[in-house]
């Protein structure tokens, strides 16, 4: 008897899929991938569901993978032992040999024009284009469904995702702004029911959180700005308890960067404010976050008393409660690392050690911007307790690719701390040496 896909119905339950659904999006995912509408049905997903299909087919693989953000083995599928050398051209071999070339379609087709702006400086977005918001599939008319909040929570997904891995660049920000204008050209072209104008409210502010947070993320303060004013009036026209939080929160880490601590605070208070924060893991989150401005402030006891209540709080969170996939981010590794961000700033040098390590050895693979954002604060604390070689070892560690954005600027901070601190050190030479390069 086949085993059923909790996985995959777990994914499917958070976006709110149904079988119909899945299947649409599937269908409209292998339509960008081969230019052919594809032919997922209902009775498809039942066979994933249920566990009778255990490794779909290759475009059904990449059109999953698509849809959820996520590898085909995260939604609890298992691919097969390899087949054995006798057997001639096993059908197992033709999935094999056809995936590289699909997996290459793909990536060229939707991935790579999703998050690269062309030459014209319009960023395309897996078929849509970020300065119109319109896209060939949704410009025939027709009413809004809940099938189109569907595709749009799967690709604010992808979003998420993107920025999980590479943090906070130029083309996640337009990427989300071509979302954000893509949800709002469908509410001022279709109908809908008020639930589905919420929802689509909701999304458009989503998106423009995330361009917000991508644009704070890397440093581009002034365009943060007005994405910030757009994402709070989204965010209240869609009445989201969830959604409000997160464009608060948000709010705060942009008035921290522009070194406006007791304004991070009030949107700290403001984000309290929400229904969201009832639940512990919200109250746990603005609690960690509260905490790192309450340290900019150089307010030891409130920061500490802060990160007591985070963890106090964390504690309490029900882990297996239905919530949006924005804030999965959010575990013990990243408590840890807001308290690692807080106790940097308050220069307790061997508690913020501490939690880098915890957040080290919790962190989920797929959040490499935060691992290297770890890894700098870690070379901070280090050199802090005049571990002036092993600091310099640990920033070495943090890899080139990642150093852009927050990690970038902690890095150049290092390195005026370093020599401040050790100008004469051999380490001190090799960093500088090899920061040249």
């Amino acid at each position: 008897m086949a085993e059923v896909n909790e996985r995959l119905t777990v994914r499917m339950r958070e976006l709110g899929f149904t079988q119909e659904e899945l299947a649409d999006s599937m269908n409209t995912a292998i339509e960008q991938i081969t230019g052919r509408f594809g032919t997922v049905s209902p009775r498809t997903i039942h066979n994933f569901t249920s566990g009778r299909t255990r490794w779909p087919q290759a475009r059904q693989r990449l059109a999953l993978e698509a849809v959820f953000g996520c590898a085909a083995t995260e939604l609890g599928f298992t691919p097969p032992a390899r087949c054995p050398a006798d057997r001639p051209v096993p059908a197992c071999a033709q999935h094999n040999e056809e995936e590289p070339v699909l997996r290459r379609t793909f990536l060229t087709a939707a991935s790579a024009a999703a998050f690269f702006p062309v030459a014209s400086g319009v960023a395309v977005v897996s078929g849509v284009s970020a300065a119109s918001g319109v896209s060939s599939a949704d410009s025939a008319g027709g009413r809004l469904g809940q099938s189109d909040v569907n595709r749009l929570t799967a690709q604010f997904a992808l979003i998420i995702a993107s920025d999980n891995k590479t943090g906070g660049t130029h083309q996640v920000e337009q990427a989300a702004l071509g979302w954000a204008q893509h949800a709002l050209h469908l509410q001022r072209t279709r109908s809908a029911s008020q639930r589905v104008r919420g929802q689509l409210y909701g999304l458009a502010a989503a998106f423009m959180g995330s361009a917000l947070w991508a644009a704070i993320d890397g440093g581009r303060l002034d365009p943060a700005q007005q994405h910030l004013h757009q994402a709070v009036a989204l965010a209240g026209l869609s009445g989201d308890p969830s959604i409000q939080f997160r464009i608060w929160g948000h709010a705060g880490a942009l008035y921290r960067h522009l070194g406006q601590y007791t304004s991070a605070l009030a949107a700290d208070e403001a984000a309290k404010r929400t229904r969201a924060a009832r639940d512990p893991l919200y109250a746990s989150l603005i609690h960690a976050r509260t905490a790192v401005h309450h340290a900019d402030l150089h307010d030891r006891q409130a920061a500490l008393r802060c990160l007591g209540l985070a963890e106090a709080t964390l504690g309490r969170a029900d882990a297996g409660a239905h919530r949006p996939p924005w804030l999965l981010f959010y575990d013990s590794a990243e408590f840890h690392l807001l308290a690692l961000t807080a106790t940097t700033s308050l220069g307790l040098w061997e508690q913020a050690e501490a939690h880098a390590h915890h957040t080290l050895a919790k962190l989920r693979p797929d959040l490499k911007r935060n691992r290297a954002l770890t890894q700098a604060y870690l070379a901070h604390a280090q050199l802090g307790q005049h571990e002036t070689e092993l600091a310099v070892a640990t920033a070495h560690r943090v890899p080139a690719q990642a150093r852009h954005g927050r990690t970038a600027r902690l890095l150049n901070h290092f390195g005026h701390r370093l020599h401040s601190f050790a100008p004469d050190s051999a380490a001190t030479r090799q960093w500088f040496e090899k920061e040249l390069l």
